[in-house]
């Protein structure tokens, strides 16, 4: 075993780096994104048992389970928007791996989404995080964190008459990210973008910017207020689906820590 190896399997063992998981538990009851009733829709997760220790199968137990690519906290490719459908190797299992495991960076929201439900992420945010922490390294997962996690059922999707308002990037500041060249962007709403994000130009600019170059997105994450600023590993490694437009994933990180326990 090579040396930083072990150092990291030292460091995962005595509790000095923690694994912290930002994942939602897939069940029936957990909000997908929902669409204009003109569009085909996201199926949320579904659970069949097949047998249970019984004549179906008497010394086994397991399920057949069914849900859309994107569904619970999940990843986006490329092709899963129009802007990316040319980019080479932009479906799921054509990513390379390495892709998956790499550093995070988490800008704080949460004050300003507890005050504001439609609360952006703008360039003077980043710029501030930047003067506070440093420039965001190149090819770094970026986080809005915002605590939406914390919220359940309706009050997550947070529907009205005019559509979903939720926190989210402003197209401004997705280019400015995508000047550090990250990447890709995770967020703990149902969707990279603001619930408002079509009234953007770009529509939906976390989408159509970040998958027309080549970024990935992340979405219904959890647990952000457990990480760093800086400093911690994202491993986020999708479902290799045969020409996938995403996945649902269980995201962990590592992170500096005491105890060494998960979730």
């Amino acid at each position: 075993m090579s040396e930083a190896i072990s150092v990291l399997a030292a460091a995962l063992g005595d509790g000095s780096v923690e694994v912290v998981d930002l994942t939602h538990t897939l069940d029936p009851d957990f909000p997908v994104i929902v669409l204009p009733p003109e569009f085909g829709q996201c199926a949320r997760f579904r659970m069949e048992e097949v047998s249970a220790y019984d004549g179906r199968g008497p010394a086994w137990k397991w399920h057949n389970i069914s849900m859309n690519e994107h569904t619970g906290t999940h990843f986006d490719a490329p092709i899963h928007w129009v802007s990316g459908r040319d980019v080479a190797n932009g479906a799921v299992d054509e990513i390379d791996p390495a892709m998956f495991v790499g550093p995070v960076v988490v800008i704080d929201c949460s004050e300003g989404a507890a005050s504001d439900d439609d609360f952006e992420l703008t360039p003077e945010i980043i710029a501030a995080w930047e003067a506070e922490h440093g420039p965001i390294p190149a090819n770094s997962w970026v986080l809005m964190r915002t605590d939406w996690s914390k919220r359940r059922g309706a009050e997550y999707l947070n529907m009205a008459d005019d559509g979903p308002h939720s926190p989210g990037p402003t197209p401004a500041a997705i280019e400015m990210l995508l000047a550090r060249d990250i990447r890709g962007f995770g967020t703990e709403t149902v969707g990279t973008d603001a619930g408002q994000g079509a009234h953007y130009t770009p529509p939906y600019p976390a989408h159509y910017l970040l998958h027309g170059a080549g970024k990935f997105g992340l979405q219904c994450l959890s647990n952000l207020d457990r990480l760093p600023a800086t400093g911690a590993m994202l491993i986020a490694p999708p479902l290799k689906i045969k020409g996938g437009t995403g996945s649902p994933l269980r995201v962990l990180a590592l992170v500096p820590g005491k105890t060494g326990s998960g979730e």
